[in-house]
């Protein structure tokens, strides 16, 4: 009695408990994978890759798809070539762009920018520093010495209340009025800076 595809599943290309038989497996890569390489290679040049590099690239697509297709075929095998495709490459973009901190001896050879801001930054700052020094001198006095202390001294409202001598309730009105009154001052000029 001859063996069919039904009785016997190796003759399918498919082996017990599901997978795929190497003799099935070769197959269907020739028959099905290999006829993409061209448009694979196409693919991947696009990438940006270089030469040496798209060789390494089209194995290693080629490897995954052999390993998925021992457990199932894909179908279509179009889409999920050029997915395992994308998937790689952009695996390769972040491993690119992560440096392990082990291959650098000097953390200086890094050249990362450090957090200390750059001149124009530090001008800007500057400059803003004093339009917010102006709009304090003009506050009046005890509204002023309450926002100072509230604001950049960070003093509680009842700490700022006994250390002047006067009540909670006073301390969030000079509180209240400063704050608005340098929030005026300060949004006035830059309403004015800009160009209308």
């Amino acid at each position: 009695m001859r063996e069919t595809n039904e009785t016997n599943p190796e003759a399918a290309g498919r082996v017990p408990g599901g997978g795929v038989a190497v003799p099935g497996l070769e197959a269907w890569f020739v028959e099905e994978v290999l006829p993409l390489e061209a448009a694979l290679m196409q693919f991947l040049r696009r990438s940006g890759r270089n030469a040496h590099e798209l060789a390494d690239l089209r194995q290693e697509v080629y490897l995954r798809v052999c390993e998925a297709a021992k457990r199932q075929i894909p179908r279509p095998v179009r889409p999920f070539l050029f997915t395992i495709a994308r998937n790689l490459l952009i695996d390769q973009m972040r491993r690119d762009s992560v440096i392990p901190i082990d291959a650098v001896s000097d953390i200086e050879a890094l050249n990362i920018a450090a957090d200390i801001p750059g001149p124009d930054r530090a001008a800007l700052a500057r400059s803003e520093l004093r339009r917010l020094r102006a709009a304090l001198e003009n506050l009046p006095p005890r509204c002023r010495e309450v926002v100072v202390l509230r604001r950049i001294e960070g003093l509680s409202r009842p700490e700022i209340a006994r250390r002047m001598g006067i009540s909670d309730k006073t301390v969030t009105e000079y509180l209240t009025n400063g704050v608005r009154a340098l929030a005026n001052s300060l949004y006035a000029e830059d309403t004015a800076r800009r160009p209308g």
